[in-house]
């Protein structure tokens, strides 16, 4: 009995050794990027980044802003968080993380017009590992333009002539299925976001905080909920959009942190979409966030307004009126979670609250340049009593809407 006990126990252990052998393999065979510095000479400015593998990659440049793109493989980052923030040189700073499913990225920001005078990948040479090597030239305006540009574009016609997706008319919607709630975790991927006192991204605030909303909502077994995003990847503005639309959203919530040079300004803020800002911080915020596709190198060049016709026009003027209406319910309900700023419903531009059918709003749930504020943001306590906030708002928005709703119905009836 001993024997046999013996020989299943040892089976058993060459079998756990022989899956960790196998996951190792696999890991290692992930390209990863280890290191990456900056050189400057009198003549140049050298980017070379550290990876295990040999990989191919694609390199192009982008104006106003001035940048390089630097498309790879999906790879693993282990890199020393921070280094990107310092720049030498035409480089003033880059910024990394996966872009799509299958293809990373990194953003070189230029402080001058630049020509791309090598890009190579190196072979392993005595204590140096593979090496990506991109050295960068200062030039002329005229003459980045006339290299500047996409080296394709990355939109296919097929997708290119999709119709768009119909209005919907929230009074007609099916009364038998539950209503849905889409989260929306600001940034991603190539796109951090703020950065906190402590080093603390954005994007991640945003998705372990919309992760909680999400759980807690779920838990009243009332509404369906999705996210745009449910890992570390980038989403267009207009995908984000896109994606609420799919889904059939009865409500749009899009979670964000902020930072501010002062680091006393804190509390929480809810944003609805205006053509005309309500104050110069809203303005100022919505500029910063409708930069997220220009940071992360996404070709805007022929991007076109969403609101184009006047039925959508209609229709989002009653889309920004329940906006707007959840907005008073949500600063309402969170004030007893969290400190709120001054007047913290506000308004302005924001891209991603445009959908012309689905009630929007951003919310600011602090400050990351306040070190109270981004403690405050990482603690799971907080984060739990915030989504309660939320989820008491969803319960009264909801019910004030179908309330709403059955009154218009019964002022048609004949």
């Amino acid at each position: 009995m001993a024997s046999r006990y013996f020989i299943t126990t040892l089976s058993l252990c060459v079998f756990v050794l022989a899956v960790w052998a196998q996951s190792s393999v696999a890991l290692a065979d992930e390209p990863t990027v280890t290191d990456a510095r900056l050189g400057v000479h009198p003549d140049k400015t050298r980017f070379v980044i550290d990876v295990s593998n040999a990989l191919d990659f694609t390199i192009f440049t982008l104006q106003d802003p001035y940048r390089v793109v630097i498309d790879l493989p999906e790879v693993t980052w282990q890199l020393e968080p921070g280094q990107e923030l310092l720049g030498k040189g035409l480089i003033a700073g880059y910024r990394y993380g996966l872009f799509r499913p299958g293809n990373s990225r990194i953003v070189l920001d230029v402080t001058a017009p630049v020509s791309v005078e090598s890009a190579k990948s190196m072979t392993p040479n005595g204590n140096r590992s593979y090496r990506l090597v991109i050295d960068l030239a200062e030039t002329d305006r005229e003459a980045f333009l006339e290299n500047a540009g996409w080296p394709e574009r990355r939109v296919s016609k097929q997708a290119a002539a999709e119709p768009p997706i119909p209005l919907r008319d929230p009074s007609k919607r099916d009364p038998n299925r539950k209503m849905r709630v889409i989260l929306d975790p600001g940034h991603g991927g190539i796109d951090s976001g703020a950065v906190g006192v402590d080093g603390t991204f954005e994007k991640d605030i945003a998705l372990e905080t919309s992760k909680k909303i999400k759980e807690v909502i779920e838990a009243t077994g009332r509404y369906d909920v999705f996210l745009t995003r449910e890992d570390d990847r980038f989403l267009e503005l207009k995908e984000r959009v896109e994606i609420a639309r799919n889904f059939g959203g009865d409500l749009f919530i899009s979670i964000h942190a902020d930072s501010l040079e002062s680091k006393k300004v804190s509390g929480a803020s809810v944003y609805t979409l205006s053509e005309e800002a309500s104050d110069k911080e809203a303005e100022e915020l919505a500029q910063k966030e409708n930069r997220a596709d220009l940071i992360a190198g996404i070709d805007l060049e022929n991007e076109t307004d969403t609101v184009t016709d006047i039925l959508i026009e209609l229709a989002q003027r009653e889309t920004m009126n329940r906006s707007a209406d959840f907005a008073r319910v949500l600063t309402g309900n969170i004030r007893e979670h969290t400190q709120l700023l001054r007047n913290p419903h506000r308004f302005a531009g924001f891209r991603v609250l445009k959908a012309p059918d689905i009630p929007s709003v951003l919310v600011e749930l602090g400050y990351l340049s306040n070190q109270e504020d981004e403690a405050l943001l990482t603690s799971e306590k907080w984060r739990k009593s915030m989504a309660e906030g939320i989820r008491d708002a969803v319960n009264q928005f909801f019910a004030g809407q179908t309330e709403n709703d059955q009154q218009k119905s019964a002022s048609h009836e004949p």
